[in-house]
């Protein structure tokens, strides 16, 4: 039995495939909670088209053509064939797969790939923001240049400058585009001087909208979507140590019409690994239609970890 054990598992790193997995809580009861968990996938690939598949860190789908996109913290995009149902994926297939690079298919330096933000604009351009260096950059999808940058977006003064930021690692994390407010970015933690719990939304117009982080230590924004109403779907999640728990929060933020310092926020499902969830580390999010929702887990490239991909939808 061992035996066949470790050879599944060898199996599944070196030639990939995707199945089915369970991380809900045994006490949950879905039926009296505002989300409900759909459908739920592990990914296990080695490589797709050369690149190497770990460390996913957003999603972005386009519900047109099918697609789904995948960025990796080490510049990898993937692309998905994916179709759903209202209550499970119907198809997940790799189709394609490159790296980022800038113009002219020049590679970005180690130090300046670490992409973690993802999201497609109004006409359907694919837009990634990065740590380590911010920027927010228009990148090729679809066509023999996939990949490429095609444009760089200025970004409001104050996240310009990496010595704004409480660390290299703790910047641009989170990307999503507002049809009436345009594209926005939040960082994985408050900039210096500001508040350490009161996260902000930056519009690249100049906007901005604050909010409470959760109460659990060092919680970080890790993804952000636009919700049907306007209002933002927010990913926080929060690690303190081994023996500590992993947390991870959906909650919505409410800036539609929000004229107060703070926007109003709710908690929509807190997951924690010493109550039940066998999570990982969560860091993307993308809306795939009315209500519905993907969240994808990094795998930080280690062979404990996954990459996992739940379904669920907004039931408020």
């Amino acid at each position: 039995m061992r035996i066949w054990l470790i050879w599944a598992v060898v199996y599944g790193l070196v030639w990939g495939g995707i199945s089915s997995v369970d991380i809900i809580s045994p006490t949950y009861a879905q039926s009296d909670q505002p989300i409900k968990i759909l459908d739920q996938k592990v990914l296990s690939f080695s490589q797709i088209n050369g690149v190497k598949f770990s460390e996913v860190s957003d999603l972005a789908y386009d519900k047109k053509s099918h697609r789904l996109y995948m960025v990796s913290d080490e510049g990898g995009l993937f692309v998905f064939r994916a179709r759903f149902s209202k209550d499970r994926i119907e198809e997940l297939k790799p189709i394609e797969a490159a790296y980022l690079t800038k113009r002219e298919g020049k590679p970005f330096k180690k130090w300046a790939r670490d992409s973690e933000g993802m999201t497609l604009d109004g006409r359907g351009r694919l837009l990634v923001s990065f740590e380590g260096k911010a920027k927010i950059g228009w990148f090729h999808k679809d066509d023999s240049k996939i990949g490429q940058r095609i444009q760089k977006y200025k970004l409001p003064k104050r996240l310009r400058s990496t010595k704004n930021y409480r660390s290299k690692n703790k910047s641009l994390e989170a990307l999503a585009w507002h049809p009436r407010y345009g594209v926005l970015t939040v960082a994985e933690w408050p900039l210096k001087g500001d508040e350490k719990k009161l996260q902000t939304i930056y519009a690249l117009n100049g906007k901005r909208w604050h909010f409470k982080a959760e109460p659990e230590g060092r919680s970080a924004v890790a993804a952000i979507e636009v919700m049907d109403d306007g209002n933002l779907l927010v990913l926080e999640r929060s690690f303190t140590g081994m023996l500590e728990p992993f947390v991870v929060t959906l909650k919505k933020v409410y800036i539609q019409g929000c004229h107060t310092r703070v926007c109003r926020s709710k908690v929509l499902l807190k997951m924690n690994s010493h109550k039940g969830w066998a999570v990982d580390n969560f860091e993307g999010l993308t809306r795939v239609d009315k209500h519905r929702y993907l969240m994808v887990s990094d795998d930080n490239d280690n062979f404990f970890q996954q990459t996992l991909l739940i379904y669920f939808e907004v039931l408020e």
